[in-house]
């Protein structure tokens, strides 16, 4: 079976296991795996008939492709690898490119949709990549799931303490714009405020789809790091809170580590540098900015915090859109979550 394949059976079988072994409901899993309900449905009924392997892409019938010389393992090599390695300036793929490219490894001219075509056969899509910082080092970041996540767990389970990923976010007046249907030719036009500013604002996500969050007029440092966290301690009286953050200047500074020390039911964990990819309340802010704030038309600072708290009080009510989110972050990976 080919690379192609591999990939897309692999999803097939985690998405699998998440409903029926880790019990996550079709919804969540859906969302985790980017795909909808009835395929996730579809998967178990193949799974359910004949197992594993009939999780296999099935042969299609019909006439056979115009590329047979086409190597599908060699093509998804070339695509798995920065775009830079052929001699591009950027790291990213294009269908011209990989035209290119792929004249030039395989002496096979191909259409674009027949590039297309082959690339949803595997299972990608096109999608717009997280940043990943120059400045970051794999070396610490395997040190410190080796160090910290036992940890972690280890003050979970001994406090039976809930578990928050922390993190906060400005949300911009300037709207992200959505795309929309219009004529061939003739681009549609959104009107936007041309004010600068924001709302600056601060979550915490757990594991079981819980959210919490506060909204600020002004840019966020240490003494509102401080009351959210005492806001954390409020919410949940009677229980640890274990809170996993980033190392931002208002999460490291003196006076939140004094808090920090100060309080006997908070233990705070920081994530290692540059690690924006393992906290999945950055997933939240990404949904709030992309999916539920896209295009808003708020005019002034005072209809977007309005907005933006009915917003994240909807959210904090769908815990399985949450649980979707968390899911889809490697965090839930590192820390063994069912």
């Amino acid at each position: 079976m080919s690379l192609w394949n591999n990939t897309t059976f692999d999803v097939r079988l985690r998405a699998v296991r998440a409903v029926l072994e880790e019990q996550l409901p079709v919804t969540v899993v859906a969302q985790a795996y980017g795909t909808n309900r009835s395929t996730v449905h579809r998967w178990l009924a193949r799974f359910h008939e004949g197992g594993d392997i009939a999780l296999e892409r099935r042969p299609v019938s019909g006439r056979p492709r115009k590329v047979e010389s086409l190597d599908a393992a060699g093509l998804i090599q070339v695509v798995m690898a920065p775009a830079s390695q052929y001699g591009y300036e950027t790291d990213f793929w294009t269908t011209r490119r990989l035209i290119q490219v792929i004249e030039s490894q395989f002496g096979v001219r191909v259409s674009k949709q027949t590039v297309m075509r082959r690339l949803h056969e595997a299972g990608l899509t096109y999608q717009k990549p997280e940043r990943e910082y120059f400045e970051l080092s794999e070396e610490e970041r395997q040190e410190w799931v080796r160090k910290e996540v036992p940890k972690i767990r280890r003050a979970v389970q001994e406090y039976r303490a809930i578990l928050y990923f922390q993190d906060e976010a400005n949300v911009s007046l300037t709207a992200l714009l959505a795309k929309t249907w219009a004529p061939r030719g003739r681009t549609p036009k959104q009107t936007v405020t041309g004010k600068r500013g924001g709302v600056a604002a601060m979550s915490a996500i757990t594991s079981r789809g819980r959210l919490i969050f506060r909204l600020h007029e002004k840019r966020i440092a240490s003494p509102e790091v401080i009351d959210f966290l005492a806001q954390m301690l409020e919410h949940h009286r009677r229980r640890h809170l274990v809170v996993v953050m980033d190392q931002a200047p208002p999460h490291v500074s003196k006076a939140t580590l004094a808090f920090i020390e100060s309080q006997c039911r908070l233990h705070v964990f920081h994530l290692p540098k540059y690690s924006p990819d393992w906290n999945p309340d950055e997933k939240v802010w990404n949904h709030l900015k992309h999916q539920e704030l896209k295009g808003h038309q708020a005019k002034t600072k005072d209809e977007l915090s309005q907005l933006t708290h009915q917003k994240l009080t909807s959210m904090s009510h769908d815990p399985e859109l949450l649980r979707g989110i968390f899911f889809r972050c490697c965090a839930a990976e590192l820390l063994n979550f069912n």
